[in-house]
């Protein structure tokens, strides 16, 4: 079979979202494409969907980011597929609002577990890919402003992102003698299926008196006076794989129209 002229990327959570934004543009780039997440059937829905506009340039597969053996697995299925792994998108995320003295054990541990353990799975799994097969990839993580700055009703979600930041800036150090890129990008409020729940569930909890409001109140902080569609984020990412960012590893590029100024 032919492979892809670029080679192959694989993005995590992106049967929707951010996630299938980027990948439909890895596969405008001219890159192969692994949706990997846990949603099969919204996943395959996805494939097939992104398959009309690039023939054969997308597949699919179930991958939980906190198993390194799935990871594994799907670092191995698109090298199968589009001839090697050149980019590495760890965008997998959630989640859940609690008041900042009722957050629980269990909300923690589970939102680190995905948000931070599977990113550090996926450099890894990746790099390791990438190093024995002399691949100069790169690696970009989805972090969030919620990583440069706390907020109260999320405080887990926060930790999480800047542990992100900070395995970007810990796997740019390790991997920059490997010719390997590790960079991040921090989205804002952005109109996708996660924030809509998120909305919802602060509406639920109490921290907003009617459904939309949080999402509303978060547009009025934003200079640019709207929240983000995915497509707003899709250059800054792009920029991240292409051949412009080669002399650039460890940072985290934000996106967030303004809204919060570092």
């Amino acid at each position: 079979m032919a492979y892809p002229e670029k080679g192959g990327a694989i993005v995590t959570g992106a049967a929707r979202g951010i996630g299938r934004a980027i990948a439909a543009a890895l596969a405008e780039d001219g890159f192969g494409v692994l949706i990997a997440d846990m949603d099969p059937a919204t996943g395959e829905a996805t494939v097939a969907e992104l398959n009309k506009t690039h023939p054969g340039k997308f597949a699919f597969a179930k991958v939980n980011v906190t198993k390194r053996a799935e990871v594994a697995a799907a670092v191995a299925e698109c090298q199968k597929l589009f001839g090697s792994i050149n980019v590495m998108v760890n965008n997998a995320g959630f989640n859940k609002p609690e008041p900042f003295l009722e957050i629980t054990e269990e909300t923690w541990r589970n939102i680190i577990e995905v948000n931070s353990l599977g990113v550090l799975i996926g450099i890894q799994e990746a790099a390791k890919a990438m190093i024995a097969h002399g691949t100069k990839g790169k690696i970009i993580n989805t972090a969030s402003i919620a990583g440069r700055t706390g907020f109260p009703d999320f405080a887990p979600y926060s930790a999480s992102k800047a542990a992100v930041i900070s395995l970007t800036q810990a796997g740019a150090r390790a991997l920059a003698g490997k010719g390997i890129t590790v960079n991040a990008f921090g989205p804002g409020v952005v109109d996708t299926p996660l924030w809509e729940k998120l909305d919802d569930d602060l509406y639920k909890m109490g921290a907003s008196s009617k459904p939309g409001e949080a999402m509303s109140s978060m547009a009025s902080q934003i200079l640019l006076g709207r929240v983000a569609q995915p497509s707003d984020v899709v250059g800054t990412v792009r920029f991240l794989w292409s051949a412009g960012s080669d002399y650039m590893t460890g940072q985290m590029l934000v996106i967030d129209g303004g809204m919060v100024l570092q």
